[in-house]
């Protein structure tokens, strides 16, 4: 069971979660895998940037104000006095290393990736003596562990490490499997882990659901529970379509595409392992148990009819356009044009070119687009002249339709696109994969709310 950082947002939350991992630990083994408090992590990154420029002063502060915040959900989630004395100095030593490590940065004037992993490390070292806390209160035995501690080894990514599975499983099988059987319930912090040299990393941004999937796969779990503040995975964003319905059940490819184009409830790297072992996931909401949320399994569900399933839009993109006739017939073209954004550090998320190579165009990150522009016309424009035009658009949002089915569907691209005409809406980028299980489309973003709409009504996604 993972629970995320809306699930164990305060103390009142960690109390719920203590009850949750009680009701079904008397019918099963469970691992509790937890995220930091919610906004801790992101504080942490503030800070950690700020102290940078030497704010001593900031550090305290910060310090400060992160233990009495902690300490405050301790008295909310753990009843026992001598328990919350124990987590409480628990919690006081921790604050107390990452006040040393922030000071160091402050002295030393940089912050690394690897230094920028070991200080956000930190919200989900102090979650979880909170959440171990929490159970222990309730008569349960139980034990907490950092992702490093269990055995979890990848490589040396900082921010973004991959898991060395077949390493990781041998030890967390190790560490683990005999607390399990011992009726013991492990609390791991989500989210880290350590490379061979035993330096912590992070596993990226959301990471945690990734470290529940890790540890499922290394104990042959029945299934993962990813825990969190909706019912599910829905047939689009509620917020635009009040009458969104929940998806019941996904393959992990549906579910896959779904989480890359922004369904809240996954980390788009998560089901990779579990994808690989069969192992079942499902997406609950910690704060409506009654329902079964939607699970995610090998196959999709064989009496569907839907062939459209969802429809998710991508808000704070942009388009970026590279023009030039040297680049048609020239080998190698788009892959200057990549490497330049790679060098960057800009993922490109989407991509559309003609057969003509002549131009390409992509979709980024909007908070990308100058950084993009800048080092594409240094690179290409001026010094090779492969391109004679860079332009860029960054009022648009890309629009991603959907579901297992659409493979092999004649005229649904077709269908989808009419939906948009007859709104009297420009597409201005289209792609879609082998896959075909998504079609992806870029509209500009005064329109794309409506077409989401069109697309919803026009398929009877809001129908069972």
């Amino acid at each position: 069971m993972k629970f995320g950082g809306t699930s164990v947002g305060t103390g009142e939350n960690i109390r719920q979660v203590s009850g949750i991992v009680s009701q079904y630990s008397k019918e099963y083994r469970v691992t509790v895998v937890v995220s930091a408090l919610a906004g801790v992590t992101n504080k942490l990154l503030e800070v950690a940037c700020q102290a940078k420029k030497g704010d001593e002063k900031l550090v305290k502060n910060f310090t400060g104000e992160l233990l009495q915040k902690h300490k405050e959900a301790v008295v909310s989630a753990i009843v026992s006095d001598p328990l919350q004395k124990e987590v409480n100095q628990i919690i006081e030593k921790i604050v107390a290393e990452l006040e040393k490590v922030l000071t160091g940065i402050c002295y030393v004037g940089e912050l690394t990736a690897k230094s920028k992993d070991y200080v956000v490390s930190f919200g989900e070292r102090l979650s979880a003596p909170i959440v171990w806390g929490a159970i222990q209160d309730r008569n349960l035995e139980t034990q907490c562990f950092t992702g490093k501690e269990v055995g979890i080894v990848t490589d040396s990514n900082f921010g973004e490490a991959d898991p060395l599975m077949n390493f990781t499983m041998h030890l967390v099988h190790e560490k683990l499997c005999p607390l399990l059987e011992k009726g013991v319930i492990p609390v791991v912090t989500g989210f880290i882990a350590a490379n061979q040299d035993g330096v912590v990393t992070t596993v990226g941004r959301g990471g945690s659901d990734y470290t529940a999937t890790i540890l499922g796969v290394a104990l042959k779990a029945d299934e993962v529970w990813i825990w969190t503040d909706v019912d599910g995975i829905m047939t689009t964003d509620p917020k635009i379509v009040s009458t969104a319905k929940l998806l019941p059940q996904l393959s992990y490819q549906e579910a896959a595409e779904m989480a890359i184009f922004g369904a809240k409830a996954m980390h788009p790297r998560a089901l990779g392992p579990v994808s690989k072992e069969n192992i079942p996931v499902r997406i609950r909401n910690s704060f409506h148990q009654e329902n079964q949320g939607t699970l995610i399994t090998k196959e999709p569900v064989a009496d569907t009819k839907k062939i459209v399933k969802a429809v998710a839009i991508i808000k704070d993109v942009a388009m970026l356009n590279v023009n030039g006739a040297a680049m048609v017939g020239a080998p190698g073209s788009y892959a200057k044009v990549f490497e330049v954004l790679g060098r960057n550090n800009i993922n490109v998320m989407m991509i559309s070119t003609a057969a003509s190579e002549a131009n390409i165009s992509m979709i980024i990150k909007r908070g990308m687009l100058s950084r993009a522009i800048s080092n594409l016309e240094i690179a290409l424009l001026e010094k090779e002249g492969l391109v004679n035009e860079i332009t860029a658009e960054d009022d648009v949002v890309v629009i991603a339709v959907m579901g297992a089915h659409m493979k092999g569907t004649l005229g649904l691209a077709s269908k989808i696109f009419d939906i948009a005409a007859k709104k009297g809406i420009n597409i201005r980028m289209i792609a879609q994969s082998s896959s075909e299980l998504n079609i992806s489309f870029v509209v500009k973003e005064k329109d794309g709310t409506e077409v989401v709409r069109a697309i919803h009504e026009e398929f009877s996604l809001s129908k069972a």
